[in-house]
């Protein structure tokens, strides 16, 4: 750690909007993708046109996460973290004004450029102005909000867009976007670039393979993956099983809370030395392929036991991943491992509903479920695998 970096925590000041910013990125990203296939104007006419909008926030951020990411490593992140809340603000405010749908196209793709930009620069900024010694606790806290931001996202969205249409929520998002501008303009102080030897792409690529990196960052992944099937496909399993809208939504609500819960608390447990990275993470990963499994299981049942398996298992997995890589990251490559991190997220995000379509439409849900369960389940166990033999070598060699 350089001599720029701070070895104290920042006064919680510095760090309320860091977490507004990450609240507002879930908030915008859910909030209306839950809400516009209930939207009846001519925006949203066919289930291929909802899929294109639905599409459009997640593609840029796959697309731009990284770029953004190492463009706040060149210039700084507050300015990127700034540019994209304005920015996000400005492609919210343009749906209200023009209330077209040639106009939505234009402010979903907006929304998720401008995210693209802030959304990596604040993660990266939660790691510079804490010490190393706190990244858990600060990480913990940030996934916090976002999960506030998904759980309040569906609800309060639908009570916008109830009460005034999609426009409404537009304006909420315009706002927000600008007051935590703002805010993070006026508390969040400079951090500036710091100097960094030239990489090269074998370089780059050498990084991405690192397993410091990979390791995080594939986790993370799974993380997503199952928390978006959760979120999309746990209320098909309850409607299955002939539940109502009010017990299924609460399934949901669950997985939500426990994620949210859990961050804060595991990200104290790593700081204090209760919880290393490593088995952290295995521990995560295997409760959340659990909470897959669970989700085979027919009825209320199985459907509470998966929401909280899922939501625990990713709310352990998010502050220990994104630790490890500020730890394993100089920071002054900080905002380019964060964006690439973030693609990974996104990439999960994207591919945990399609693998358990896809093996729906073969076979059942059920069996989809079992896929992606066994997937997140085989990197942890090859790794106890491997940790009980070594064990039993040292052992063995001990005795001899």
């Amino acid at each position: 750690m350089t001599t720029t970096e701070p070895r104290e925590a920042a006064p919680a000041g510095r760090m309320w909007p860091l977490y507004a910013a990450g609240f507002t990125t879930a908030f915008g990203a859910h909030g209306i993708a839950a809400n516009l296939g209930g939207h009846s104007d001519d925006a949203v006419t066919s289930l291929l046109v909802l899929g294109g909008l639905l599409a459009l926030y997640d593609g840029a951020e796959v697309l731009l996460k990284p770029v953004f990411g190492s463009l706040a490593d060149r210039i700084g992140a507050r300015p990127v973290m700034l540019g994209g809340l304005v920015a996000f603000a400005l492609a919210s405010a343009a749906y209200v004004v023009a209330d077209s749908p040639a106009w939505l196209w234009a402010a979903r793709l907006g929304q998720g450029a401008a995210a693209s930009a802030f959304s990596p620069s604040a993660s990266a900024l939660v790691a510079r102005l804490n010490p190393a010694a706190r990244h858990g606790r600060a990480f913990g806290s940030y996934g916090f909000h976002k999960s506030i931001g998904y759980t309040l996202g569906p609800l309060l969205g639908g009570v916008l867009v109830w009460a005034g249409g999609l426009r409404l929520l537009f304006v909420v998002l315009a706002v927000l976007g600008a007051t935590v501008a703002l805010w993070a303009a006026v508390a969040v102080p400079h951090v500036p670039p710091l100097p960094k030897q030239r990489q090269t792409v074998v370089d780059l690529a050498r990084r991405l393979a690192d397993p410091a990196f990979l390791r995080p960052t594939a986790a993370l992944a799974a993380a997503t993956a199952a928390l978006s099937v959760g979120v999309g496909f746990l209320p098909v399993s309850g409607a299955a099983a002939g539940l109502g809208t009010v017990a299924t939504g609460a399934a949901v609500s669950v997985l939500a809370a426990c994620a949210a819960v859990v961050q804060p608390k595991a990200g104290r447990a790593l700081d204090e030395g209760r919880l290393g990275t490593r088995a952290g993470l295995t521990a995560g990963l295997l409760a959340t392929a659990a909470g897959l499994a669970c989700a085979m299981l027919p009825g209320l049942v199985g459907v509470l036991l998966a929401a909280a398996l899922i939501g625990a298992g990713t709310g352990l997995i998010t502050p220990l991943g994104f630790a490890a890589l500020a730890a394993s990251t100089p920071p002054e490559r900080l905002g380019r491992t964060m964006g690439s991190a973030e693609l990974g997220r996104e990439l999960g995000d994207a591919g945990g509903p399609l693998l358990v379509a896809a093996v729906a439409s073969l076979a059942t849900l059920t069996h989809g479920y079992a896929a992606l369960a066994l997937l997140i389940a085989v990197g942890p166990a090859v790794a106890l695998i491997k940790s009980a033999r070594n064990t039993a070598e040292n052992a063995t060699e001990n005795a001899a």
